[in-house]
C-alpha cells in the first residue's frame, strides 16, 4: 500500500529542451498531486535549458531539483544520478519521463494508482490500448516496431514496450540495485532497468499510453541508436551483476 501523502519525485533528463520544459513542468505541478518534487538533469544544453530550470525552481519555491553536468554524458547516465538523488531526497515513488512532451501528463496520476497493486509500471505502446501519435509516418511506426522486438529479443526483456522511458518505481524496487551495474549510457538504458526489475522478481505492470508527438525541438531517436541497443544487449544477462 501506498501512503496517502507520498513523496513523488519526477525525474527529467534534459538535453536542449528549452522549449518544452516551461510547459512540461507547470503541467506536472497542475496535476495537483501532493508532496510532488521534480528533479531536472541536464546534459550541458547549450539552448540554456538548464538556466531555465533553475529559474521555474526559484519561481516554485524549491520543489524542482536541478543537476547540471556540464556536458552531454549520455541518457543512462543522466537517469542514474537523478533516480540517486531522488532516493536521497526521501521519495516514496520515482518516476521518469522525457522532457519534450512525447509522455501526456494524464497518465502520471494512472501510473500513481496502478503502483498500488505493483512495483513497477511501464508505459507501454504495445499492449491493448497503446499506441503512437497518427503523425508518425509509416517508417517510424516500423523502425519503432521492429527495432522493440528485435531489442526484446537480444536482452530477454518479457515486457512489451521494452524501450519505453515512461516509467513509475516504489522507491523499495530502485533502491535494491546497485546503478553502477547499468553499463549502458543511451537508449539500451531502458531495457538493462527493465531486464533487472523482471530478474528481481517485482511486479512488473505494462499500462497502455499513446505515444505522442514531440511539441518542439528536434527528436533525439535514430536507426543507429537502434543498432547500438542491438550490438550492447546480447551480453547484458550474463554481464549485468545483480
Amino acid at each position: 500500500m501506498i501512503k496517502s501523502a507520498a513523496f513523488v519525485t519526477v525525474v527529467i533528463p534534459t538535453y536542449n529542451e528549452a522549449d518544452n520544459l516551461p510547459t512540461l513542468l507547470s503541467g506536472l505541478f497542475g496535476l495537483k498531486i501532493p508532496n510532488l518534487h521534480l528533479v531536472v538533469v541536464d546534459d550541458g544544453s547549450p539552448d540554456g535549458t538548464g538556466e531555465l530550470a533553475k529559474n521555474i525552481g526559484l519561481e516554485l519555491n524549491g520543489t524542482v531539483k536541478v543537476i547540471q553536468r556540464g556536458s552531454k554524458k549520455g541518457l543512462g547516465t543522466a537517469y542514474m544520478e537523478g533516480f540517486k538523488e531522488a532516493l536521497l531526497m526521501g521519495s516514496d515513488i520515482i518516476i521518469q519521463m522525457d522532457a519534450d512532451l512525447s509522455h501526456e501528463l494524464q497518465y502520471v496520476p494512472k501510473f500513481l494508482e496502478a503502483l498500488e497493486k505493483s512495483d513497477v509500471v511501464v508505459g507501454s505502446r504495445y499492449i491493448s490500448g497503446g499506441g503512437v501519435s497518427e503523425t508518425w509516418s509509416i517508417s517510424r511506426r516500423i523502425l519503432s516496431s521492429i527495432g522493440n522486438f528485435g531489442i526484446r529479443i537480444a536482452s530477454g526483456v518479457k515486457v512489451q514496450d521494452a524501450t519505453s522511458g515512461f516509467k513509475a518505481f516504489r522507491a523499495e524496487a530502485l533502491a535494491s540495485f546497485n546503478m553502477c551495474q547499468f553499463r549502458s549510457k543511451g537508449f539500451a538504458f531502458q531495457v538493462e532497468v527493465a531486464y533487472a526489475c523482471e530478474k528481481r522478481g517485482f511486479i512488473v505492470r505494462e499500462h497502455p499510453i499513446v505515444f505522442a508527438e514531440r511539441s518542439g525541438g528536434k527528436s533525439k531517436m535514430s536507426l543507429f541508436i537502434i543498432l547500438e541497443a542491438l550490438w550492447n544487449l546480447p551480453t547484458m544477462r550474463w554481464k549485468m551483476k545483480m
